[in-house]
This record gives C-alpha cells, sequence and structure tokens, in this order.
C-alpha cells in the first residue's frame, strides 16, 4: 500500500477535523473533509526527528539557531526562487497569529483592513476582534475561474486602507496568482502607501506544472512594503506543533513587528515545531513532491466524477491548495439548507461557503488530502444524495 493510500484511526487523538464532529455538524455519523489538516502522516524524516528529541527527555527552553534559519532559508530559495537573508525571519506559533500581530502593530482601532472574498475565516476575526473596519474586494468569477476585480481595488485603496490581507495561494477558491496579478497588486499598494501581508502558507501547495510567486520578489519597493506570512504547517500536516515563521525585508517594519512579537509572547517555537521543521525542510522534498501528484489525481478525481454523475455539482477550476471551491448553486438551497443537506442526506462534513463571505452562499469547502479510498466514499455519499433528491 502507498504512502498516501492508508488509512488511519484518527479518532480520539484529540484531532478537530474527526474527534469534533458533534459539535460541529451535530451528529457523529459523517465522513470529516472539512477543516485544512491531512488524513497523511508528515514525512517519516520528521517522525523520527521527533522521536530522536523526545528520546533525549529534557525539553527545557529551546531556540531557533542557524540551522533551523539555514533550513527555511533553502527551502523558500529551492522551491520559490527568493533569496531570503536569515535576519528577515521571525517566529510565530502560527500564520493566524502572524497576522493578528500585524494588525495590531501596524494599524490603529478603526482603520480599514481590505481583503479578497470569499476568503480565509480567521482573516475577518482579526480585523474584527481588533475594532479595524473591514473592507472587501470581491473576487469576481467567470468561465468557472477567479480573477481580481482590479478597479475595485484601486477604488477600495483610494479610501483610506492602510492594510491588506493577500491570500497567496487563495484559499478556499485556489487561485495561484499570476506575476501580472501580483505586480499589479503591488504596484497599487505602493501607490497609496497600503501595507501588504501576505499569507503564503499553501505556497508549498500548487499543482504539477504551477509556480508560486511571492509577491515580496515581484521588486524590492513590494518587498520593502511587504511582511510573509508562511510555515511548514499546511505543506507537511504539521499544524498540531504550532511553527510558523514571518518574512520581513524592511528593518524598521520588522523591528515593529518584533516589538510587538514581544509583547505578546509570541516570538518563540516550542520544541518540537522547531525540529520538525528543520526536519521538513532538509528532507521532505521527495514527500512533497509525491503528495503533489496525490491531490492532483484526487482533484481529477472529484472533478470528473461530479461533471459526470451529477447535473448540479460544480468543482471551481483551480491551481494550488488541497481545498475544493464547490458551486451547489444549482441545488437551489441556501446556506443554511445546503449545509443541512451534506450533513443529513449525504452524510459528509464540509466547510458551508457561507463560513468565507457572502459570495460563498451557494458553495462548500472540501477537503481532498486523504486516502483515495476515503475521498471515493465521500464523493459517492454527495453523488448519491444530489441524484435521491
Amino acid at each position: 500500500m502507498g504512502l498516501f493510500d492508508t488509512i488511519y484511526n484518527r479518532k480520539n487523538t484529540r484531532s478537530v477535523k474527526w474527534d469534533l464532529l458533534k459539535p460541529i455538524f451535530q451528529t457523529d455519523d459523517v465522513l470529516p473533509m472539512w477543516v485544512a489538516d491531512m488524513d497523511f502522516k508528515a514525512p517519516e524524516a520528521v517522525n523520527d526527528a521527533l522521536k530522536a528529541r523526545a528520546d533525549h527527555g529534557i525539553y527545557g527552553y529551546t531556540i531557533v539557531d542557524e540551522d533551523v534559519k539555514s533550513s527555511v532559508g533553502n527551502w523558500i530559495k529551492n522551491r520559490h526562487d527568493w533569496e531570503v537573508d536569515q535576519n528577515w525571519l521571525s517566529f510565530s506559533p502560527g500564520v493566524v497569529t502572524s497576522i493578528n500581530m500585524a494588525i495590531q502593530a501596524f494599524t490603529e482601532p478603526e482603520e480599514k483592513v481590505l481583503i479578497q472574498t470569499p476568503v480565509y475565516t480567521p482573516f475577518y476575526s482579526a480585523i474584527n476582534n481588533h475594532n479595524r473596519e473591514l473592507v472587501k474586494n470581491p473576487l469576481l468569477k467567470k468561465d468557472n475561474y477567479y480573477h481580481i476585480d482590479f478597479n475595485d481595488f484601486e477604488e477600495k485603496l483610494q479610501q483610506g486602507v492602510k492594510l491588506f490581507i493577500l491570500c497567496s495561494p487563495h484559499n478556499p477558491v485556489g487561485r495561484v496568482w499570476t506575476k501580472e496579478e501580483l505586480e499589479e497588486m503591488g504596484r497599487l499598494c505602493m501607490k497609496y502607501d497600503v501595507l501588504i501581508v501576505s499569507d503564503e502558507i499553501h505556497a508549498d501547495l500548487v499543482y504539477p506544472g504551477v509556480k508560486h510567486i511571492p509577491i515580496a520578489t515581484v521588486s524590492q519597493e513590494v518587498a520593502d512594503q511587504t511582511i510573509t506570512c508562511m510555515s511548514p504547517s499546511k505543506t507537511f500536516n504539521l499544524a498540531g506543533l504550532q511553527a510558523s515563521y514571518i518574512i520581513t525585508p524592511d528593518k524598521k517594519k520588522r523591528d515593529a513587528l518584533n516589538e510587538h512579537l514581544g509583547k505578546q509572547g509570541h516570538h518563540i517555537l516550542n520544541m518540537m515545531g522547531n525540529t520538525a521543521m528543520e526536519a521538513a525542510y532538509l528532507q521532505g522534498a521527495e514527500w512533497l513532491d509525491e503528495l503533489r501528484s496525490v491531490l492532483q489525481d484526487n482533484k481529477d478525481y472529484v472533478t470528473k466524477m461530479l461533471a459526470e454523475q451529477t447535473s448540479e455539482l460544480e468543482v471551481t477550476k483551480t491551481e494550488g491548495t488541497y481545498l475544493l471551491w464547490i458551486d451547489c448553486s444549482k441545488l437551489n438551497m441556501n446556506s443554511k439548507e445546503l449545509k443541512k443537506f451534506m450533513i443529513e442526506e449525504a452524510r459528509v462534513g464540509l466547510n458551508g461557503g457561507a463560513e468565507y463571505g457572502e459570495e460563498g452562499e451557494t458553495y462548500m469547502r472540501m477537503n481532498i488530502a486523504c486516502p483515495r479510498q476515503t475521498l471515493e466514499e465521500g464523493v459517492q455519499r454527495i453523488i448519491n444524495a444530489v441524484n435521491n433528491r
């Protein structure tokens, strides 16, 4: 059985995905294909490194040393053609933490923060919880593919936006932005002096033949205007180990961010996250390449099956992430009815599209990072439910 074919029992492991079914879906009788973690084991090199560290048996205060920073820098250079100075790096427990810290460090209450909707739910809470004004630049969908509305983007920036949270690759619509799109976003943010906070946690999870471009690489000027948040957590299924980093080329901004991270006590990594990150970046490339191939096959399977066996469901064209954005508008259900249908009739636990903004009212988000047997079961449940309506 292949590396990504084995089915592991994740119940009773304090798993958000598997052990919170009752509170989230009001039933245990759903197949969880929702929250963005994978049902695959991390690379063996990571598990071996964690075991070796545990065997030492002493878990005192830990540092992020030059070896760890070097592993990060080399990974970004090799995967994303970006030469990152180790001095640009800061560390935090997670990308969501980093985004919250940036909002606090670089904006004041009631100042405007822009997002491109529908988008990752914590962007909303990061803005609203800190009493900032949320500004939307809704993405446009044409021919089953999402685009940026640049006229609206500039119009919104003109209204006094201080900070723009970019999702790149985009969750949930799966876009991997082109160099031209990134250059235009960068140009407009420079024109109106808007700080870019770029969530690039899915950077490594692009489909074969697709290239992720960090927005900070489009020009030196844009780099100095950008704070990039990255992590191995999505790439290697390490979310529970809470390890991420921030890349800030501009020293003044980096110092301000580090001061804020220190004030909040979020400036260090836990020992196991530190260990896992280094091992993954040093020895995880082959594992990742195999994973990307598996995800491509999984995406193709879901897209083909839903197109051939239903007339109501359409998978949005995507280039990255292991999350599919499924258009369910032809079912003629509102978001509440749609979620109820997927739980009670299909018995599949998906994320309701409305969680990502009103633009997602008739969509569902599906996590396809699971063994094929699990995927086929989930897809067949959905097809049967739709066709038996």
